[in-house]
């Protein structure tokens, strides 16, 4: 269960200051399929970084399995983040030097895995996704942004985290692996009762999914 009470977000620039989010409330039940909706700018992708313990919110609390994880030391909310979430990024976050096979092994080893099943698990996971061998072993840069976006989804997998976060996760992929992608991330929310939160502007996805919550010049309007 993950729950959000009266969150809200500033930040101070030149401008003045900028209220990201303000006091946003919700419930995500452990398994439950939401995506979050709203304009470029609505606070969106703030909500999810806070959510995933990569910022913390001004005031207010976020609640995760009854602990209040925006209070939690630095070290333990690498803990949290290793442990607990798997992230999808929009700008995918692979590191370049390393093969799409090796970003997810990372991760594996990150989440510790055991070494003896890291190439198998990984291997599973990139053609669960789509990644065929030869494309595995190329760097990011020798894959197309559809096929990165897949090897970011396959490593937000690795450790089979109980929460995924993930921004716009199908935005630069064709309709028919965006599909396969939303399917697969349905099945592990039934199967798995993986609790999965989606950031998307892609209302064909939003309206698949158990919940909508939809943001405004940071707060939630509908839900």
């Amino acid at each position: 269960m993950l729950t959000v009470d009266k969150v809200s977000k500033s930040f101070t620039t030149p401008g003045g200051t900028v209220h990201a989010l303000q006091d946003v409330t919700l419930s995500v039940k452990t398994g439950e399929f939401v995506s979050i909706i709203g304009k470029s700018g609505s606070g969106k992708s703030t909500l999810l970084s806070i959510l995933g313990a990569l910022d913390t919110p001004t005031s207010g609390s976020i609640i995760v399995d009854d602990t209040e994880i925006n209070t939690l030391s630095g070290r333990k909310q690498t803990t949290y983040r290793a442990s607990k979430i798997g992230f999808v990024f929009q700008q995918y976050n692979l590191i370049p030097n390393l093969s799409a096979l090796e970003n997810v092994m990372l991760a594996l080893e990150f989440g510790g895995y055991p070494a003896s099943s890291r190439l198998d698990r990984a291997t599973q996971l990139l053609h669960s996704v789509g990644i065929e061998e030869d494309q595995q072993h190329r760097r990011p840069s020798r894959l197309s942004g559809g096929q990165q976006q897949r090897v970011s989804i396959a490593r937000a997998l690795a450790n089979q985290p109980a929460y995924i976060l993930a921004d716009e996760p199908t935005g630069n992929l064709d309709s028919v692996t965006g599909k396969k992608i939303f399917d697969l991330l349905h099945d592990l929310s039934r199967s798995q009762k993986t609790t999965i939160i989606v950031v998307t502007h892609d209302l064909d996805i939003a309206g698949k999914t158990d919940r909508t919550f939809t943001l405004q010049n940071g707060k939630i309007t509908t839900k």
